[in-house]
C-alpha cells in the first residue's frame, strides 16, 4: 500500500516512518510535486488534519493522510492548541514557542497538559480519523536534546525525563503521534486482510 503523507516537517515524516512496517510505502510531497504550502486554517485539530489532507485528495487524487498535533495546556484553556506551531508568532520558532509557554505558566501551579494528535485518512473515496492523546506535565525549563517542538518541556504521566530526553523510539512507543499512527496502521492491515 501507497500513502502520501501530507507534511514538509522532516521530524514528523522521520517519525512516522519509523512507526509503520515496510508494506506501506510511505510518499512525501516532493516525490508527488507538491511544493507548495497547504493551508491549515481550521480552528480545531481535527480540522486541520481534515483540511491538509482533502487538498492532497482533491487537487493530486492520490490516497494519503495529513495530521495535525498540538499541546493543550489545561490551565491556559487548552493553549496553544490548534495554534501550536505559531504560538509565538511567524516564523516560527520551537524556542520562541517554549520560551512563551514558560513565561505564561511561571506564576501558575497546575502544569497539566497533553498533547494530541489526530490523522485524517482519505483512502477509497472514504475518509477516517484516528486520534492520540497523552497526557503529562510541562517543565520549568527546557531538558534534553532530542525530539522538536515541546518535547524539551513535556513529561509524560509516569516517566521522569522529558520527551526531548527520550530516544525517537522510546518516544514513539507512548506518544501521541505514535498512538494515532498505530490505530492507522492496524486499519491498513485489516483492509488488507479483507481483499
Amino acid at each position: 500500500m501507497k500513502l502520501v503523507f501530507a507534511s514538509k516537517n522532516l521530524n514528523k515524516i522521520k517519525e512516522i516512518q519509523l512507526l509503520v512496517p515496510s508494506n506501506i510505502q510511505i510518499i512525501s510531497l516532493e516525490d508527488i510535486g507538491c511544493a507548495e504550502d497547504i493551508p491549515e486554517t481550521a480552528s480545531t485539530i481535527e480540522g486541520n488534519a481534515i483540511l491538509k489532507a482533502n487538498y492532497i485528495s482533491e487537487k493530486y487524487g492520490y490516497p494519503c493522510f495529513a495530521d495535525d498535533s498540538g499541546l493543550e495546556v489545561e490551565v491556559l484553556n487548552g493553549e496553544p492548541g490548534v495554534y501550536s506551531a505559531r504560538y509565538a508568532g511567524e516564523p516560527k520558532s520551537d524556542d520562541n514557542n517554549i520560551n512563551k509557554l514558560l513565561l505564561n505558566l511561571k506564576d501558575k501551579t497546575n502544569k497539566k497538559a497533553n498533547f494530541k494528535t489526530v490523522i485524517c485518512l482519505n483512502l477509497n473515496g472514504e475518509q477516517h480519523l484516528f486520534t492520540g492523546i497523552i497526557y503529562g506535565k510541562i517543565t520549568d525549563k527546557k531538558v534534553g536534546k532530542n525530539g522538536f517542538g515541546y518535547d524539551p518541556v513535556f513529561i509524560a504521566d509516569g516517566y521522569t525525563k522529558t520527551f526531548a530526553e527520550l530516544s525517537m523510539e522510546e518516544k514513539s512507543s507512548i506518544s501521541h503521534r505514535g498512538q494515532a499512527v498505530k490505530q492507522l496502521v492496524d486499519f491498513c492491515e485489516n483492509l488488507n486482510e479483507q481483499y
